[in-house]
């Protein structure tokens, strides 16, 4: 059993493999044309470099980072084959993840810093919001904590129904009112109900929109100044869900909702279907805001605690498993 298979458990890392397999075989074929035949890494070769990063969705700003990085590392040393890059490249790569405000390796079984902890989930329509909190309530529940759910998107009949589809697949209790109904209301009456049942965490479902950023502010202002009538220190985190597979356009999207909103933490879904995992690194980059979860599959325990090392040797690995 390796480092990672000891953080994360055997099935863990297993996901996290086959997750990033179109990341990886994308990533890696780009790496393996720009290194083939080299025996020197020249300007030509990290220009190269550099086009191949963009292309997996790496970004231009983190991409001109990590270049940067290996241009001192090259001018540093007083020859380097070409042969070295695929490890410095990995080096930089880990480099730029573990540099955010947490680095800390999380698990669902860690004892929650307070109780009841009391997670907003914001995010647009269509990343995987509401799944994201059925798979959080899922494997928080097999940790051994007590969940409750609490459906403040009351603007979607749909929303409430899903959310409620995912109360009964996972077995745990929600808080709902009817479609329409004040989303600060149905948060307060979440927060009461969960010091009342003596709740381990509260996962709050919020409306997802973007088109008016004051609205946003607005409303998530409301929600959080009502839910501290019912307990003072919530919020603990606002939890920012993207959909990797859309790319740099997730990019865009966290840059919107932290100017709108505090956000705390960020999960990052779909990334088992799409070639776009490099997504992960510009956001880790340029956002002083850490990744805490990721999405890599459609099964409830397909949503991982994000280790950046674990990440970045799961990319750099060039052998893929089979499902």
């Amino acid at each position: 059993m390796g480092f990672f298979d000891k953080i994360f458990g055997k099935k863990e890392k297993e996901s996290l493999d086959q997750g990033l397999q179109k990341t990886r075989e994308g990533f890696l074929a780009r790496l393996a044309r720009v290194v083939t035949g080299r025996s020197t890494v020249d300007a030509d070769l990290l220009s190269d470099l550099e086009e191949a990063l963009i292309g997996a969705d790496v970004g231009f700003q983190t991409t001109s980072k990590i270049i940067g990085r290996i241009e001192k590392r090259v001018a540093s040393d007083k020859y380097m084959d070409a042969g070295e890059l695929n490890s410095i490249l990995k080096n930089e790569i880990e480099e730029i993840l573990v540099s955010d405000n947490n680095s800390v390796v999380y698990d669902f079984k860690e004892q929650l810093p307070e109780t009841p902890y009391v997670i907003l989930v914001v995010g647009v329509n269509g990343v995987g919001k509401t799944t994201t909190i059925g798979k959080l309530a899922h494997q928080f529940k097999q940790a051994g904590k007590q969940v409750l759910l609490g459906a403040a998107d009351t603007f979607r009949a749909a929303a409430v129904d899903q959310l409620t589809i995912w109360s009964e697949r996972v077995g745990v209790p929600i808080v709902k009112q009817q479609m329409g109904s004040d989303p600060a209301a149905v948060a307060f009456d979440t927060v009461q109900s969960a010091v009342a049942r003596g709740s381990d965490l509260v996962l709050i479902d919020t409306a997802g929109r973007l088109h008016n950023k004051t609205h946003l502010m607005d409303e998530l202002s409301k929600i959080k100044r009502v839910v501290q009538k019912a307990l003072p220190t919530a919020p603990h985190e606002v939890l920012l869900v993207l959909d990797g597979s859309t790319g740099q356009n997730a990019l865009e999207q966290a840059r919107q909702f932290s100017a709108a909103t505090e956000v705390t933490a960020l999960a990052i879904t779909k990334l088992d279907g799409t070639a776009k995992g490099g997504v992960v690194l510009a956001i880790a980059d340029q956002f002083n805001i850490p990744v805490k979860f990721i999405g890599v599959g459609e099964q409830m325990n397909d949503l991982l605690v994000f280790d950046r090392k674990a990440f970045v040797d799961s990319l750099f690995t060039w052998q893929t498993h089979q499902a």
